[in-house]
C-alpha cells in the first residue's frame, strides 16, 4: 500500500506538471500569435521578442505573455509620438506597409501606458507579480480570477475583498466576479445603472485608477459599496487596460484605512495589466459570439422570437439568459432589434420575463423539455403615433441546451374566444344553444362542469332540462321553458340540482330567436352556478336571525337586571343627614353596551349612632353580577350591625365569595365606620381605590391599609386604618369607573379626580352631580358609584 501510494503521488505530481506546462505553452503560443498578427514576424522571431521584452522589463516570461495578450506594451525602441507625427490624415502610419500598420496600431494602444518595469521596481513587487502570473494559468472564469486576485493581493496589499465590474453597452455595469463578499451583497450590486457617483464608472471613464482613502470624504463623492460602508475603510478602483477602451474595472477593498503606499499602487497597477491578458484570453465579449447560420435562420423567421442560453451562478442556479439569436421583428425596451440583441442578457432587454410565472415556466421547459405557454396579457403598442392595446402570449420550447422564446400576438377571433372563456370561468357560467328545428344542442365545457355531467354523455335537450333539477323545482322550470318555446318569452329562473358534492343553486337565463313568422326556432342562453352566493346569503340571514335573537335575550336580561338592581339598590332622592354628617349618593350606569354592572353602596346609621359607609364593585355584568352585589351588600351591613369588625367582615365576605355559585367571581370593597363623638373614621379595603379627602382646599388620597380583593385568595390579610375628620372636610368614596380609562393608567385618573374636586368644590348641597357631569362627560364605559361625605363647619 505504501508503494502504491508513492506511485500515485508521483503520477499526480507529474500530471500537475504536465498540466502547468500545457497551460504555459498555450499562453505562450497565444502571445506569439498576437505579436505575429501585429508585426507579421515568424513564430521564432515572436518567441525571441517575448524573451527580450521579459528580460528588459525584469519580468517573467508568463508575465510578459499576459501583458502582450492585453495589448499594452509597445516594442522597445519605438516612440509613439514620432509615429503619431508621421501618420497621415487618415491615421495610417507612413509607408502604408502591413507590418508598419500593425506596429502603429500597437503603438497607439500603448501610447498612454506606463512600462511595467517602472511600476514593479522592487523585488517584492516582481516576486508578487510573478506568482500572480503563474496563478493566472489556472484561472478559467472571471469568478476564479477574482478569487485568484484576492488570494495573491491579500498578503501584499491587505486586500479583504475583490470585485470585477464589466461595462455594458447601455452604459451600466455588471458584476462579473467577486471574492470576499457575500452573495446577498453581490446580488444587490449585480447590475449598476449608468449613474454618477459610482467609483468604478468614474475610473473607467477617466481610464485612471481611483484611490478612495478617506471614508468621510469619499462617502460625499461616491456611493460606497458595503453593508455598512464602514466595513471597508479604503478602496481602489483600477481600469484594466484594453486598447482604445477600458471595459473591466478591478475593485480592491480593504478593512484597514489610510492611503495606498506608492509600492502598493505600483503592485495594483501591475496586477491590473496582468488581468488584461487573462481577460483577453477569455474573450472580451464571448456572449456576443453566435452561430452565423443560426442567426441567418432567425433573420428569415417572421414574428418576435429569440434563442437564449442559460447563464448560471457559481452555485449552479440560473440567474439570467444570453440572447444567441433574434428575429428582425423582436424589439426590446431600448428599441434594439434583431442582430442588435445578440449577446445581451434577457433581463436587460426584457425585464418583464422576471415575472414569477414566466420565469418558472421557462425553467420547467428547460428542465423537462415540455413546451410552455403563458397566460394572455395586454401590451400597449405604438402604431402610427397612436397607442394600440394588443393581446400576446409567450411560448417557450427547448432547443438543444437553450430555449426558443416567441411572443405570439393573438388574432381578434382568438382574443374573443379567450375573453369568452375567461368570462365563463370567472362568472362560473356556461353558454348553451338549442336549435328547435334540427334539435342540435351546443354546450360550452363549463356547462358540463356546472351540471356535474360527463361530456361523453352529451348535452341535454331544452325540454329535458327540468329532469336535472330537484323534484320541487321541476314544475317552475318546465313552465318557463314551455312559455319560451311557444311564446318566445325569455326567462331567468333559479333552480337546484343534486350532485355528488351536494345541492347546487343554479340560474338559467335564455331567450328565443324568432323566424319571419314570429315562431321560435333557436334558443340561446347560459346557466350560472350561484351556490357560493346562495350559501353566503343563507349564512347571512341565519347570522342576522341569531344576532336579533341574541340581542333580544340580552335586552331582556338587561331589563331584568336593571329592575333587580333598582329594587336591591334604591337611590335616595335627596342628601341624607346621619351621625352629624351630610351624605350625598350618586349612581351612574354605563351608557354603552346592554349589560348592567355590579357597583353598589350602603349608607346607614348603626344602632350606637355611628355611620357605616360601603362602596363596592363586583367583577362582570348582568344578572350574576347583580345577584353577587346583593349578596355582598346585605351581608356586609348585617355583619357590621351585629358587631363584626371591618376586617372581620371582609374576611367572612371573602370566604362567602369563594364558596358561592361562581367560585371564580371577585369583588372590591371599601368599609368605613365613622364615630361622631371623636370625629374618627376607621376604614378597611379589599383591592379598592383609596378614598379622597378634601381639607382646606387641598386634596389627598388616604393611604390604603393592606387588603386583597375578595375571592382572590383563601387566606387574605386585611388591616384597618384611622383618620380624624375636621369641620369642613369632604370625603369621597367611589368605584373605579370614575377614574379608569381604557387607554391610560389609573394614576392619571386619580389626578384628574383630585383637580376636578378642587375646581368644582362648593359648600352648597347637591353639588355632586355637576361635579360628575364635568368630570365624566357624556358616554360612560363603566358604572360609577360615588358616596360624598361632608363634615359641617358648625355643629348642628
Amino acid at each position: 500500500m505504501v508503494a502504491l501510494t508513492s506511485v500515485v503521488a508521483r503520477q499526480r505530481a507529474e500530471m500537475d506538471r504536465l498540466r502547468d506546462q500545457a497551460a504555459t505553452s498555450a499562453v505562450l503560443e497565444r502571445a506569439k500569435g498576437a505579436l505575429m498578427a501585429l508585426s507579421g514576424c515568424t513564430p521564432e522571431a515572436a518567441g525571441e521578442e517575448l524573451q527580450q521584452r521579459a528580460k528588459a522589463g525584469n519580468r517573467t516570461l508568463i508575465e510578459e505573455c499576459w501583458i502582450t495578450l492585453g495589448g499594452l506594451v509597445r516594442p522597445p525602441g519605438t516612440d509613439p509620438r514620432s509615429e503619431s507625427a508621421d501618420a497621415d490624415s487618415t491615421g495610417s502610419p507612413a509607408g502604408g506597409s502591413p507590418a508598419a500598420a500593425a506596429q502603429g496600431a500597437e503603438n497607439a494602444v500603448a501610447e498612454n501606458a506606463v512600462a511595467v518595469n517602472d511600476d514593479a521596481d522592487t523585488d517584492d513587487a516582481f516576486v508578487a507579480l510573478g506568482r500572480l502570473g503563474d496563478a493566472l494559468l489556472h484561472v478559467g472564469t472571471r469568478q476564479e480570477l477574482a478569487r485568484c486576485l484576492l488570494e495573491h493581493l491579500s498578503p501584499e496589499v491587505g486586500a479583504d475583498a475583490v470585485m470585477l465590474f464589466r461595462r455594458l453597452p447601455a452604459g451600466g455595469l455588471e458584476l462579473v466576479g467577486h471574492a470576499g463578499i457575500d452573495d446577498t451583497l453581490a446580488a444587490q450590486w449585480r447590475q449598476v445603472p449608468p449613474l454618477s457617483g459610482i467609483a468604478a464608472h468614474d475610473a473607467l471613464r477617466a481610464r485612471e485608477p481611483r484611490w478612495l482613502e478617506d471614508l468621510e470624504t469619499d462617502r460625499e463623492r461616491y456611493l460606497l459599496i458595503g453593508e455598512p460602508p464602514e466595513r471597508w475603510r479604503s478602496r481602489a478602483w483600477l481600469p484594466v487596460p484594453a486598447g482604445d477602451s477600458d471595459d473591466v474595472c478591478v475593485g480592491v477593498l480593504r478593512e484597514a484605512g489610510g492611503p495606498f503606499t506608492p509600492s502598493v499602487r505600483r503592485l495594483l497597477r501591475g496586477a491590473a495589466r496582468l488581468c488584461a491578458g487573462r481577460l483577453a484570453a477569455f474573450g472580451a465579449r464571448p456572449e456576443l459570439a453566435t452561430d452565423s447560420a443560426t442567426q441567418a435562420v432567425f433573420d428569415a423567421l417572421p414574428g418576435a422570437t429569440i434563442l437564449i442560453s442559460p447563464l448560471t451562478t457559481p452555485s449552479g442556479e440560473i440567474e439570467d439568459y444570453r440572447i444567441d439569436a433574434a428575429t428582425a421583428e423582436t424589439v426590446d425596451l431600448l428599441g434594439r432589434t434583431g442582430r442588435g440583441l445578440v449577446g445581451h442578457r434577457v433581463l436587460e432587454c426584457f425585464p418583464g420575463m422576471a415575472g414569477e410565472e414566466l420565469w418558472q415556466g421557462c425553467l420547467h421547459t428547460l428542465t423537462t423539455g415540455e413546451p410552455y405557454e403563458s397566460e394572455p396579457f395586454a401590451h400597449q403598442e405604438l402604431s402610427g403615433g397612436t397607442g394600440e392595446l394588443s393581446t400576446y402570449s409567450v411560448r417557450a420550447a427547448r432547443l438543444d441546451d437553450g430555449l426558443a422564446v416567441s411572443w405570439v400576438r393573438q388574432e381578434s377571433s382568438d382574443r374573443q374566444e379567450q375573453r369568452l372563456a375567461d368570462m365563463q370561468r370567472l362568472g362560473n357560467l356556461g353558454w348553451a344553444t338549442w336549435n328547435l328545428v334540427t334539435h342540435e344542442v351546443d354546450w360550452a365545457s363549463q356547462v358540463y362542469d356546472i351540471f356535474d355531467r360527463d361530456p361523453l354523455r352529451g348535452p341535454v335537450h331544452l325540454t329535458d332540462l327540468p329532469d336535472l333539477a330537484l323534484p320541487e323545482d321541476q314544475p317552475v322550470l318546465t313552465r318557463f321553458i314551455r312559455e319560451l318555446m311557444h311564446g318566445g318569452r325569455q326567462f331567468s329562473v333559479p333552480f337546484r340540482i343534486g350532485t355528488a358534492g351536494g345541492v347546487r343553486h343554479l340560474r338559467a337565463v335564455a331567450e328565443a330567436v324568432l323566424d319571419v313568422d314570429g315562431t321560435p326556432f333557436e334558443v340561446h342562453g347560459f346557466v350560472q352556478d350561484l351556490t357560493a352566493q346562495r350559501s353566503a346569503e343563507l349564512a347571512l340571514v341565519e347570522s342576522e336571525q341569531e344576532i336579533l335573537t341574541q340581542h333580544g335575550v340580552l335586552l331582556a336580561e338587561r331589563t331584568l337586571a336593571a329592575r333587580l338592581q333598582h329594587a336591591l339598590l334604591p337611590l335616595p332622592t335627596r342628601p341624607q343627614r346621619l351621625a352629624g354628617l351630610h351624605v350625598e349618593v350618586a349612581y351612574l350606569p354605563a351608557q354603552s353596551g346592554i349589560h348592567v354592572g355590579g357597583d353598589w353602596f350602603s349608607v346607614i346609621e348603626l344602632p350606637n349612632g355611628d355611620a357605616l359607609f360601603v362602596v363596592g364593585d363586583v367583577a362582570g355584568h348582568g344578572i350574576d353580577a347583580v345577584a353577587t352585589m346583593a349578596q355582598l351588600r346585605f351581608t356586609a351591613k348585617g355583619m357590621v350591625i351585629t358587631g363584626s369588625s371591618l376586617t372581620g367582615a371582609l374576611a367572612r365576605l371573602n370566604t362567602l365569595l369563594l364558596h358561592s355559585r361562581d367560585s371564580h367571581g371577585t369583588a372590591t370593597m371599601v368599609l368605613a365606620r365613622y364615630s361622631p363623638g371623636e370625629r374618627r373614621l376607621i376604614w378597611a379595603q379589599a383591592g379598592h381605590p383609596p378614598p379622597l379627602l378634601l381639607r382646606d382646599g387641598e386634596v389627598r388620597y388616604l393611604e390604603r391599609p393592606r387588603g386583597m380583593l375578595l375571592g382572590a385568595s383563601s387566606a387574605p390579610v386585611y388591616q384597618e386604618a384611622e383618620c380624624h375628620l375636621e369641620p369642613g372636610d369632604r370625603l369621597i368614596l367611589y368605584t373605579d369607573g370614575l377614574v379608569e380609562r381604557p387607554t391610560e393608567g389609573i394614576d392619571l385618573g386619580l389626578d384628574r379626580l383630585g383637580k376636578a374636586v378642587v375646581a368644582h368644590h362648593t359648600d352648597e348641597p347637591g353639588s355632586l352631580r355637576p361635579l360628575l357631569a364635568a368630570l365624566l362627560g357624556g358616554d360612560l364605559r363603566d358604572d360609577v358609584c360615588v358616596v360624598d361625605v361632608r363634615v359641617p363647619t358648625e355643629p348642628e
